[in-house]
């Protein structure tokens, strides 16, 4: 064999080794996907003091293997032992997820941001949420004994007394888990929580994350009433009117952050930026132009940026890849 046939047939076994070791490589990625640098608790909605500190807009959202949530069914679950969450509180929430049910697929509102993300299996999320009558649960089971400890209140529930509820409400309900189904756990005013030692209104208005139970996980959100201390989470504004209904668009505002989230990274492997922010963690706490108030007396308190199903809202922005920013409709 001369020299050059053997350099060639030796260039020619190389590239056969390589073929195998490329594709592994692409496999590892699929099947262990990078997972967001925040851990556990993921999409902290920070208080009003630290939000600058944390929210970081230089760099776009990068895809890291996982799986998003290409439809998504909604379960409000109210856990309220003594009755004190106002009706109207309730009611706003609730009509709040409908209205985003309704507008399913609309480019009108901040959801349909989201239709730009995708994963490997799924192909693009699609702006397609569910939420009925069904779908609103108030769970009367009393808290436990403090699990923490918050500057704020005198109840406080870890995280993991949090996710141990909602395991035994979705088990003695026979609810649905899985990857297309989203849990948010809402609590009365004065009613604090702690992650570890980060604790609501000093430290969050509200985060996402998941858990596993009965071989199949559960998507939820942990979110205190913001008006609770509304220096550091309220909005200031509200369209929907006064008392509940009033404190309830605060709270909704941190809901859009996490179910936005929830929608384009639900197992922390899926899309967020260099430093592990999610797309509401980019944008939040900014809210872009107003379209106008809902109160012609208070017109500075009462304004809205959303029109979803013909409702007002006023709601944080989301990242968009598309815009290398923060957006309010479409992509």
């Amino acid at each position: 064999m001369t020299r050059t046939r053997r350099f060639i047939l030796l260039i020619s076994c190389g590239l056969v080794a390589a073929v195998p070791a490329a594709a592994q490589a692409r496999a590892k990625t699929e099947t262990n996907p990078a997972v967001n640098p925040a851990g556990h608790i993921r999409g902290v909605v920070h208080a009003h003091k630290d939000a600058n500190r944390f929210r970081n807009g230089t760099n776009n959202l990068s895809y890291h293997g996982g799986p998003v949530m290409h439809t998504n069914q909604v379960y409000a679950v109210y856990w309220d032992p003594s009755g004190t969450i106002d009706p109207a509180y309730e009611s706003t929430i609730n009509g709040y997820f409908g209205d985003v049910a309704a507008d399913s697929q609309k480019a009108t509102n901040v959801y349909f941001s989201d239709t730009q993300y995708y994963d490997g299996a799924t192909g693009n999320i699609l702006y397609s949420s569910a939420f009925d009558g069904t779908h609103a649960v108030v769970d009367t089971t009393p808290y436990p004994a403090n699990g923490c400890r918050d500057s704020y209140t005198s109840t406080c529930l870890s995280d993991g007394q949090i996710r141990s509820e909602l395991a035994s409400v979705i088990s003695s309900r026979g609810l649905p888990t899985g990857g297309g189904v989203a849990y948010f756990v809402f609590t009365p005013k004065g009613v604090g929580s702690c992650a570890g030692s980060s604790c609501a209104f000093s430290y969050y208005c509200a985060y996402h994350s998941n858990f596993a139970s009965g071989g199949s996980q559960v998507l939820y959100a942990n979110m205190p009433y913001a008006n609770t201390v509304p220096a550091a989470c309220g909005t200031g504004q509200s369209p929907n009117g006064s008392g509940g209904a009033g404190d309830a668009d605060s709270t909704l505002n941190v809901t859009s952050h996490e179910h936005n989230e929830a929608v384009t990274d639900p197992l922390g492997t899926a899309w967020f930026d260099r430093s592990g922010y999610e797309n509401g963690d980019k944008c939040a706490w900014t809210f872009g132009t107003a379209l106008g108030s809902t109160s012609t007396t208070s017109p500075s308190t009462t304004k809205y940026n959303q029109l979803i199903d013909g409702h007002a809202y006023y709601l944080q922005r989301e990242w968009s890849n598309a815009h290398s920013g923060c957006v309010l409709t479409g992509t």
